[in-house]
């Protein structure tokens, strides 16, 4: 007997409904074709183990399982679930209807018991998409994917609840989640707050600038002066996250694997933060069977990179790119696929080995060209693409002692929010959410310069020796100092602010 079963497989950050179809007949031997990884092939041994606990009969008949469409790679074990129902169905064991109405996802333990899948988001908003009525999955990622409406999400724990449910024995609860309530409840908490940092008040400015234009920024000083704990407060003065920004970040970690048990929406921006030895691969995703990487897990959010320098230098390299195109294509032989990438670069770096240069009060004891050497260790392109080049000194004794009160988070945010509206209603007619997504066409469009500011642009281009593209960087970020002070237009001060942030591009900096 032939049934057909639903299920699912995930492509990048989208999915596919695959359709499992089961033959019992005549014959002996078990076999599974449709491009299936050996994690697939491996679901023989869990689903026999999972039928026989549970008294139900593995037929000893041939059985052809079939994963169409027969071209794509299946890759997991979330197929452990349909393959059983279908092996069911197809020997008679399991009398229903309604399989046709479901997509069915989930990998058995080998006592019949429901593990936890990836990408149950993605599936669901392809299910609903297709018109299937409801997604039975395992009950640990059932509120993930019942953030999408007009789909039946029915979280199960084991084979037997969705035998019963499909043949009408009982019925199961459904799981509602309404995403805008938990979503505007859970924006506000966060354990940092730049009301906590003492001193550091031109700092404090510089990030306020990047986060109101969503620009890259690179922090350099001597160690303890508080680049790490500045840069993990970053994300606090950011925006909140909109209701379609929260769903495209989640759809990236479910695919990854990243969210907890029995969530449902990113409610915060993402801060990522990885360790300097990670690879390539790690970082802007791919692999044998491509993952998404550091850069994508940071989409809408904040990528931090501590002690830039120690990173591979290869490692750096590609992710030159993606900071332009604020995407990632993964090529394989037989596919292609895009992971969204638009995430703020957060770098923090000593300025020497020893960490002591220029330190107001300690003395430096690398030798000469050290200091040179080292800062070559960050390429010339990748340093064009960060916009702010901000010198962190230590804080002083009487700031670090003092009892006042620092400027929280909040205050800083909502200037931000507003610096941000007034970019949303100037890009309205274009997809661009901020000053630093500008094209070059946009960027003379929207950040004209006075003779005054032109010649002050020049000068400092000559002497500085400054590329064309930080020329154009230098602009946007005035373009969002101007629209911090809420100025129509770009004036003297706010270019003189902008250009003293390209201090490592500064020839006699090291000297």
């Amino acid at each position: 007997m032939l049934v057909k079963t639903f299920g699912s497989a995930v492509y990048g950050v989208d999915a596919a409904t695959i359709t499992v179809e089961v033959n019992v007949c005549q014959g002996q031997h078990y076999f599974m074709v449709g491009l299936p990884d050996n994690a697939v092939k491996e679901s023989w041994s869990r689903v026999e183990s999972a039928l026989r606990v549970n008294k139900y009969h593995m037929p000893r008949i041939r059985i052809i399982v079939n994963l169409a469409p027969a071209d794509i790679r299946k890759e997991g074990s979330s197929y452990d679930l349909p393959i059983a129902i279908g092996i069911l169905a197809a020997s008679e064991q399991l009398k229903t209807q309604n399989l046709s109405k479901y997509i069915i996802m989930g990998e058995l333990s080998l006592d019949g018991k429901l593990q936890p899948i990836k990408g149950a988001l993605p599936i669901a908003i392809q299910a609903q998409k297709e018109g299937f009525e409801g997604f039975i999955l395992p009950k640990q990622n059932a509120r993930e994917a019942a953030i999408v409406n007009g789909l039946n999400v029915y979280g199960v724990e084991h084979l037997d609840e969705v035998v019963d449910f499909l043949s009408g024995k009982i019925s199961l609860e459904q799981t509602i989640v309404k995403p805008e309530l938990d979503f505007f409840k859970n924006t506000e908490n966060s354990s940092f707050d730049f009301s906590d940092v003492k001193g550091q008040e031109n700092i404090k400015r510089a990030l306020e600038i990047a986060a109101a234009g969503g620009h890259n920024v690179i922090l350099i000083g001597p160690p303890g002066a508080g680049k790490t704990m500045l840069a993990k407060r970053i994300p606090t003065i950011l925006p909140p996250l909109s209701l379609e920004e929260a769903l495209e970040t989640t759809k990236i970690h479910s695919v990854a694997g990243k969210l907890r048990r029995n969530s449902s929406l990113l409610y915060q921006r993402p801060f990522r933060s990885p360790h300097h030895t990670v690879s390539n691969a790690a970082l802007v995703g791919g692999g044998s069977n491509p993952q998404p990487g550091e850069i994508s897990l940071a989409h809408n959010g904040v990528l931090f990179l501590d002690e830039l320098p120690e990173f591979k230098r290869d490692v750096l390299e590609v992710m030159r790119q993606p900071m332009e195109e604020r995407k990632v294509n993964i090529s394989r032989t037989r596919f292609s696929i895009d992971y969204p990438a638009n995430f703020m670069l957060v770098a923090s770096m000593n300025p020497c080995p020893c960490g002591y240069y220029n330190h107001p009060e300690k003395d430096c004891v690398c030798g000469p060209g050290v200091v040179h050497k080292y800062l070559n260790k960050i390429s010339g392109p990748l340093l064009d693409r960060i916009d702010l080049h901000v010198e962190v000194t230590p804080v002083n004794l009487e700031d670090l002692s003092s009892k006042r009160t620092s400027e929280k988070s909040s205050e800083i945010r909502n200037r931000v929010m507003d610096a941000r509206l007034i970019q949303e209603n100037r890009f309205k007619e274009n997809d661009i959410h901020c000053n630093a997504q500008m094209s070059t066409k946009q960027t003379r469009e929207s950040c004209v310069l006075d003779a005054t500011s032109q010649q002050l642009l020049n000068t400092a281009m000559k002497r500085l020796g400054l590329s064309a593209r930080a020329y154009e960087r230098i602009i946007r970020v005035a373009r969002t100092i101007a629209d911090l002070a809420k100025s129509e237009h770009i004036q003297m001060e706010h270019l003189a602010e902008a250009i003293q942030f390209r201090s490592l591009d500064r020839e006699n900096w090291a000297a």
